[in-house]
């Protein structure tokens, strides 16, 4: 109860008067950097109406937070940090907290009602929301005449690292190249029972890190170099998965990047080959099939086997 009269005092000595609604369950949780709270909120104005800005129920979609990421609006960390699971409490926070609301609002907005992705949005730039408005008038309003607001929290769960998955967009530089192996082994164990979309999806994920990682690289340097050895692998596997579900165009496009840079790799032009055929493009299949046969002279009979669907299929058109 000391701890709790401390944290009372704490906030309000910051411009933060904090009121409980709900009591929540057990002691204060550990809110360590990477943990992730997931809540709902409410922001109302502090006027006569009450009138509310923002409610996360009637989106029917909790947000998440994970702590030490440097969220933008601040003061929610803040406040979190003085909950216990499954606690609703009202904090009326000083001008000085809720300066940035305006943008951070126009960024959870845009992601429900599905503008943009969280990648984009979470790294957004302030200074060109602020250079061309938010799109909201209510927000904008706000940005003109930034005043106290009132965030009333329920703390519906919190998970320590090791209990959830990351999303990408949350992980530093070496929590990506950790979680690439286990996406890559994860692709091949679906792709083992047959689950082919469930496994493009996993050699998706490690290839959208490895793209990340890459790009503070550059092209060319031995680092860079490392990532793009892990990336090809990677790319033809996926392209494998598309062949396997019939969409053919990321085929030609993922197994095309390899052989960029690897122009006689046999299984990405076998691949490419197949996916030509599949969409009519019958001489660049001849041409893909015909170097593999050169390369591998064993696969003669699979590329004959092939060339022969693709003749029978242009006949029956």
């Amino acid at each position: 109860e000391t701890n709790m009269a401390d944290s009372f005092f704490k906030l309000q000595k910051d411009g933060i008067f904090k009121k409980v609604i709900h009591g929540g369950e057990g002691d204060l949780p550990d809110f360590r950097d990477g943990a992730k709270a997931t809540f709902h909120y409410r922001t109302t104005k502090v006027d006569e109406e009450h009138t509310v800005l923002d409610d996360s129920r009637h989106i029917g979609k909790p947000m998440e937070l994970i702590f030490g990421k440097k969220f933008k609006l601040e003061v929610w960390e803040l406040l979190l940090q003085t909950m216990k699971v499954k606690e609703v409490a009202e904090f009326t926070c000083d001008t000085k907290h809720t300066a940035v609301y305006p943008l951070v609002a126009k960024s959870l907005r845009d992601i429900f009602k599905g503008k943009t992705d969280h990648h984009s949005t979470s790294h957004c730039c302030g200074m060109m929301a602020m250079a061309d408005g938010t799109g909201y008038p209510d927000l904008n309003e706000l940005m003109k005449e930034p005043q106290p607001l009132v965030f009333s929290l329920e703390l519906l769960k919190l998970e320590l690292p090791e209990q959830f998955e990351q999303e990408s967009w949350s992980m530093n530089k070496s929590e990506k190249t950790e979680n690439i192996p286990k996406l890559r082994e994860a692709g091949n164990q679906a792709y083992a029972k047959k689950n082919y979309e469930e496994a493009a999806n996993k050699y998706a994920q490690a290839l959208g890190m490895l793209e990340d990682l890459m790009l503070q690289e550059k092209p060319g340097d031995e680092d860079w170099k490392i990532l793009d050895d892990i990336k090809r692998p990677l790319l033809l596997n996926f392209a494998q998965c598309k062949l396997l579900t019939h969409e053919y165009y990321p085929v030609i496009t993922h197994t095309t990047d390899v052989l960029d840079r690897e122009p006689d790799n046999i299984k990405a032009l076998f691949r490419r080959g197949k996916a030509h055929a599949a969409v009519w493009n019958v001489k660049e299949a001849q041409a893909d099939l015909a170097r593999v046969v050169e390369l591998d002279p064993s696969l003669e009979a699979a590329v004959k086997k092939e060339l022969s669907l693709m003749d029978q299929r242009v006949k029956a058109k």
